[in-house]
């Protein structure tokens, strides 16, 4: 579908705009969503002309304009999912049925299962085979309303299964109708060939995989499994500064399990984001907001894992931190694309409010992955990345949760998603 030169989307209930500063949202500004009651958008070449109150709006069309009629629903800016899995081969439903008959993710991981099993399913699976299978998974971050992923590797833990993942991901990205930002997770765990022999791995992802990855350009951040018993602090600042040497950004899971080692060592190189942060304490909350590093908060992992330690959101407000919420899309540990539920969860588990959820899955999201500039807000000059959700206040979007409330969406101002009758 060939995008309209000039379009307008007109009858929106609600026109969520989260216009605001040039920067990551903090404190009270989080719940500052700039909203026009019956606005309207303009259009123009794939970029957001203005946005405003519908009359305002409609006074300046021109013959040529094509009108979109949003019907009385709310209208906002694409949610842009800043921490995903999205590439990876099979599932891992048997590890789920073990889990609800009580066994830990620790437990199923000890055994061969988790990561690893996920690991040699990809390592056997063509690109084509991954490029399907992504497809299909680019559907449903589509049904929820998501219009940009952060996409990582880390299922393939040797050089070319790595860089086959990152192809995946430049290719899904390439085809127009999902963003996609790549990110390098070769230390995502050590695996089975290594077992015993970490220092060995980390050679290989320093001397053999980082200089693959940024010589053919296949990714823009270094993520690193950020724990004592996967990748400690000395082996993951060691990676990082490689990462840092070859000139790609710097994201971490820090502190899932605990505390501080990770958050501590996101602030000391200046990374980005720091992700999960379940078990994270005031010492390394406070690092972070004075390195003004992006906490990434990964509500429903924690829920899927059956677990009850979500993240301290309120207290990372309170320090002044700019959360942001993501789906941690995989197939062990969270295996959902729904950025609604997201939002859900935290507006019932980190308590979180309703406008804040939104920004944090928005504008705070899109400057985590350094487009702030480009996405998350219906500002002049951005993307037309928005949708068209079926509800009449954005508050349904968290309220009513277990569902994909996107009619339709649109990446530069073209549809690239409608929700069929």
């Amino acid at each position: 579908m060939i995008a309209a030169a000039d379009l307008a989307v007109v009858h929106c209930s609600q026109l969520v705009t989260v216009a605001g500063p040039a920067r990551p949202r903090i404190g009270n500004e989080l719940r500052e969503l700039a909203i026009v009651p019956d606005g309207a958008l303009r259009i123009r070449d794939g970029r957001i002309a203005a946005a405003g109150p519908r009359a305002e709006i409609e006074r300046g069309l021109a013959a040529e304009t094509k009108i979109v009629g949003a019907g009385g629903c709310v209208v906002m800016p694409g949610f842009v999912d800043a921490h995903t899995h999205a590439v990876f081969a099979g599932t891992r439903v048997d590890e789920y049925e073990r889990r609800a008959l009580g066994a830990t993710y620790q437990e199923i991981a000890a055994g061969g299962g988790g990561i690893l099993a996920t690991v040699r399913r990809t390592r056997a699976a063509s690109e084509g085979e991954l490029l399907a299978a992504a497809r299909r998974y680019a559907e449903w971050f589509l049904a929820g309303g998501t219009t940009t992923i952060e996409a990582k590797s880390g299922y393939g833990l040797e050089v070319e299964a790595e860089l086959k993942i990152l192809r995946v991901i430049q290719a899904l990205g390439s085809e127009g109708r999902l963003g996609c930002v790549p990110t390098f997770l070769g230390a995502h765990e050590v695996p089975d060939e290594y077992r015993g022999r970490t220092g060995e791995y980390v050679r290989l992802v320093i001397h053999e995989v980082l200089p693959r990855v940024a010589s053919e350009k296949l990714a823009e951040y270094c993520d690193v499994f950020c724990e004592p018993h996967v990748f400690d602090a000395a082996r993951a600042r060691a990676i990082l500064r490689a990462a840092q040497s070859f000139g790609l950004g710097l994201r971490l899971h820090a502190d899932q399990f605990s505390g501080d080692a990770g958050a501590l060592l996101a602030a000391e190189l200046g990374a980005a984001t720091a992700d999960h942060l379940e078990s994270a304490t005031d010492a390394g909350l406070s690092a972070l907001a004075r390195a003004g590093v992006q906490p990434v908060l990964l509500p429903a992992s924690v829920y899927a894992l059956g677990s009850s330690r979500y993240p301290a959101a309120r207290r990372m407000i309170e320090l002044g931190l700019a959360p942001v919420l993501a789906t941690d899309f995989n197939p062990g540990s969270s295996p959902t694309a729904s950025m609604p539920m997201v939002l859900s969860l935290a507006c019932t588990h980190l308590g979180m409010t309703p406008a804040e959820a939104v920004t944090a899955a928005t504008i705070n999201a899109a400057y985590s992955l350094g487009r702030g500039s480009r996405i998350g807000s219906f500002e002049p000059g951005k993307a037309a990345d928005f949708v068209i959700h079926d509800c009449v206040d954005y508050r349904e979007l968290p309220y009513f949760f277990g569902r994909e409330p996107a009619l339709a969406v649109y990446r530069s101002g073209t549809c690239v998603y409608r929700r069929s009758a």
